[in-house]
């Protein structure tokens, strides 16, 4: 299989296999009008299978989003078709409007335009808790 290299865009690696598509619709990377290759099931050495996502242009990323959905992913900006920076995530301390409390009693669910703030209570758990109700979420 042939994937072109891109000469100006994002590659996401060191996806863990099977999470390419939650990041796709977190990031919405369906509204951007450039080229966006998903790779799945790549080998990889050190991961055994990985997911890879090159995107044909810059877009603001979102890295709390990143860092939930899987801390150990490598972003790489590209520039001339080479890499100019490499980024890393990290499991974020605080979560504002990505993931949604489930308590049916708490406030956000009667107040929709109040944020959805979740702080991060266990890391090795990698468990969040709701800021209002402390009700539990787990990446």
């Amino acid at each position: 299989m042939n994937i072109d290299s891109i000469n100006r865009g994002i590659v996401l690696d060191h996806i863990k296999a099977g999470k390419a598509m939650e990041i796709y619709r977190y990031l919405n990377l369906d509204n951007l009008t450039c080229s966006v290759a998903i790779i799945k099931n790549v080998k990889s050495g050190v991961m055994g299978l990985k997911d890879i996502i090159k995107v044909d242009d810059r877009f603001d990323i979102d890295l709390d989003i990143l860092g939930y959905i899987d801390p150990d992913i490598t972003i790489n900006i590209i520039d001339g078709g080479k890499v100019v920076e490499k980024k890393r995530v990290a499991l974020p301390r605080k979560l504002t409007n990505v993931i949604k409390c489930k308590n049916p009693r708490c406030i956000t669910s009667t107040e929709p335009d109040l944020d959805q703030i979740f702080m991060l209570s266990d890391k090795d758990k990698r468990i969040y808790r709701c800021q209002y109700c402390e009700a539990q979420n787990k990446a």
